[in-house]
């Protein structure tokens, strides 16, 4: 009973008033609707705050007041004061001549009968502005103003604009630069550009304030980057000039000041290592001008030197000193240096379909060893390479535990989809009309069906193509960790069938393999393999070369190969820089079986050399060179199907397919011996569009080990590069310069997928 006593009133809603201040735009019920507060309801101070904070998150109202009256000691009456916002009756726009006001509204978010913010409308004239800029109005000018109609509490909102003449830049000029040619100054601007016949393509070549400003600070970068440290470049001080209606000339005025050089090297605070042995982890040297970005490479590079004995806690420090007596300037690296770490545990999240055991294996750290900073970045990107996880998810960090001196691994992916059906249809120059469809998984589980046969790091696609010319089946699996060791083991089975290898026959190839590969030592791979393939020449025509009619029926090619190969490249599609070296060699017949004995050695390599960064410009080069050999009973028309020819879209794209190269009766019938070679520039029209130019040269000698290289043919052209239905598609038109009387068949067209690499 004392308790019930003790127990405070319940304290009760009389009336809830609502009182409009100012104009009345919004209807009572709207407030009522937004607050849960109510006649005869309980009260209390928290509801109260919630429902004004739920009325301000309307955006109805400017002001909201709150007055309490109490009658009793359980009843209090309330009147809620509200102050609407003005509302928006129309967004108008005044002096647009050149873009139609229903263009311009996409750019605004001021909307008519939303709350008149005035904040936001500014924002919005800011944004139109910049889209005059974009499209090329160097000197427009856009203001605003707003109409307030107090009885009605509507409000027109009017951009006011002053559009001036459409501008493209002519020429960016400098002003001052003694040390560094103007040419390179306007490399380093992005955006900011000088206007040619593709800018309506890559959208620049006018100003833009806001990119401007960023391309300015580049310049900036670049000057204090060659140890000018005093540069001053203003932004006031930059001159716009209109030589004629329509033209902008920039002139930039830069104040070079002195350039610097490095001058003492010290360090403070380094306890665990000598300062002459950390030296050794520096590149840059006293003398060396004076470069703020490779200094904190440097800064990385000690940090990086303490990781890897794992003093993750390091931390590096540059502080600089100018000497009044050399002109140089002084620098000491403050080192402030943490325990050594040792690897508790790895603990692993996100994998929802990926075994513990794919990710752990990737790593190369293990618990019980020291936690090495540098390891632990190689585990990340190994992580990143597998293609299993979404780009920029996969992250390694330590965390703590209650054991001194001790972190765990928290290894952290984010699953991204691994397999893949595509279908569809496509033209190719050689393989005319096909229709295809692949099936594919990167992260396949050939023994766990409850997951959808994924997880477990294997290879596996099954691909079907069928076309006018050609048709083919194949199905490729590997596992690339067999045992749990760094070794791979995979098999292909295919049956391949085409007619555009000649107008004479038909052409179909039946077979498989089975593979090893091993990384044998730093990034060289070596793939040990064994094949056989049934090759059939079936439908023969009449007229046919006698050669070609000794072909008919099918023979056995069984072979071993060792493949040698290193790729470094960045990207396998549009690459832009890195390079790819593949050494092939096989042996058929002899012990093997089958029905021919020969050998091959192949050659394949591809560097990729980054000009400029502008449009992604990127120069190709590709060289190939191989020889083929017969022994025991096999004689040279046997090795037909496995001689040389150059020609066609991925060898000499100005001439037919397998048309350079030795002939039999007018019909190509290939060399042992060949060489080749392909110059390409590419860039950037509209990414991910490329534009190509190329030279491409080649022969292709009839005896083994003849590398003669005069019977030559070469060829010019250029290209389109272009992503279709997820493939990598090109375009190329090759323009013979030197050729054999029999093969010179003017200019070809070249219409393929994949790349030639």
């Amino acid at each position: 009973m004392r308790a019930q006593a003790d127990r405070e009133p319940e304290v009760k809603i009389g009336k809830l008033e609502v009182r409009f201040l100012g104009v009345r735009n919004v209807n009572e019920q709207v407030v009522r609707a937004n607050v849960q507060l109510r006649e005869g309801g309980p009260y209390d101070e928290a509801s109260l705050d919630r429902d004004v904070r739920n009325l301000y998150h309307t955006g109805l109202f400017e002001l909201i007041e709150v007055k309490k009256d109490e009658v009793s000691s359980t009843v209090v009456n309330l009147v809620l004061e509200v102050t609407p916002k003005f509302r928006v009756l129309s967004v108008e726009y005044d002096g647009n001549h050149s873009l139609t006001s229903h263009r311009l509204k996409k750019e605004v978010s001021t909307k008519p009968n939303s709350s008149l913010d005035e904040r936001l409308i500014k924002a919005d004239t800011e944004k139109l502005f910049e889209y005059y800029q974009k499209k090329g109005f160097a000197q427009a000018e856009v203001n605003y103003s707003i109409e307030r109609d107090r009885t009605t509490g509507f409000g027109r909102v009017i951009f006011r604009i002053r559009e001036g003449v459409k501008t493209n830049i002519k020429d960016i000029r400098f002003a001052g630069n003694e040390h560094v040619s103007a040419r390179k100054l306007r490399k380093q601007m992005e955006e900011t550009k000088r206007w040619w016949m593709f800018s309506w393509l890559t959208a620049k070549g006018r100003l833009q304030d806001d990119k401007f400003e960023e391309d300015l600070d580049k310049v900036r970068d670049y000057y204090r980057d060659l140890g000018y440290l005093d540069l001053e470049l203003a932004r006031a001080k930059v001159q716009f000039e209109y030589p004629t209606p329509g033209k902008l000339v920039i002139m930039i005025p830069v104040t070079e000041g002195r350039r610097y050089k490095l001058g003492r090297v010290g360090f403070r605070g380094n306890k665990l290592f000598p300062a002459r042995f950390l030296s050794l982890a520096l590149n840059e040297r006293p003398g060396n001008w004076f470069t703020p970005s490779k200094l904190d490479k440097d800064i990385e590079a000690l940090e990086e030197f303490y990781g890897k004995g794992g003093y993750l806690d390091t931390r590096v420090r540059m502080v600089r000193k100018p000497n009044m007596e050399t002109g140089a300037i002084d620098i000491d690296f403050d080192i402030t240096e943490g325990e050594k770490i040792t690897l508790e545990s790895i603990k692993i999240e996100g994998n929802d379909k990926t075994k513990s055991i794919v990710i752990l294996r990737e790593l190369v750290l293990a618990p019980g060893q020291v936690f090495d900073s540098v390891r632990m970045n190689i585990s990340k990107a190994r992580l990143e390479n597998t293609r299993f996880f979404e780009d920029g998810t996969v992250s390694l960090t330590p965390e703590e535990t209650n054991i001194p001196g001790r972190r765990n691994m928290k290894v952290k992916v984010e699953e991204a989809r691994t397999g893949n059906m595509t279908f569809g249809a496509g033209y190719s120059s050689l393989e005319k009309a096909v229709f295809y469809a692949e099936l594919s998984q990167s992260n396949f589980d050939l023994f766990n069906r409850r997951s959808l046969f994924q997880g477990d790091g294997q290879k596996f696609r099954i691909k079907f193509q069928i076309g006018s010319q050609s048709s083919e089946i194949s199905m490729n699996f590997e596992e690339p960790w067999l045992f749990e060791k760094q070794l791979a083991l995979g098999f292909e089975l295919h049956r391949v069938s085409s007619e555009y290898t000649s107008s004479f026959y038909d052409q179909i190839t039946t077979g498989g393999s089975i593979y090893t590969r091993k990384r044998l030592f730093e990034l060289f791979e070596g793939q040990l393999s064994y094949g056989y393939d049934l090759i059939d020449y079936r439908n023969i025509s009449s007229d046919a070369p006698q050669f070609i009619k000794n072909l008919y029926g099918d023979y056995g090619v069984s072979k071993v190969g060792f493949k040698l190969l290193r790729d470094t490249r960045d990207k396998i599609v549009n690459t832009t820089r890195g390079n790819r070296i593949e050494l092939i060699n096989e042996v058929a017949g002899g012990p093997l079986g089958g029905d021919r004995n020969f050998y091959r050695i192949e050659a394949k390599g591809a560097q990729f050399v980054p000009l400029f960064k502008t449009q992604a410009q990127v120069l190709s080069i590709l060289m190939r060179t191989g020889v083929l050999e017969k022994f025991g009973d096999t004689s040279d028309s046997d090795l037909y199907y496995y001689n040389y020819a150059l020609g066609g879209p991925t060898t000499l794209r100005g001439f037919e397919y397998r048309d350079v190269g030795p002939k039999k009766s007018g019909e190509p019938y290939g060399g042992k011996t060949y060489g080749f070679l392909s110059f390409e520039y590419s860039a950037d029209i509209v990414s991910p569009v490329r534009f190509a130019l190329f030279y491409d040269a080649g022969f292709v000698n009839a005896g083994a080990y003849d590398f003669n290289p005069s019977g030559y043919n070469d060829n010019f052209g250029f290209g389109i590069r272009m992503m279709l239905m997820g493939s990598p598609m090109s375009l190329d038109y090759g323009i013979p310069i030197t050729s054999d009387p029999d093969n010179n068949k003017g200019g070809q067209f070249n219409f393929s997928f994949g790349t030639r690499f």
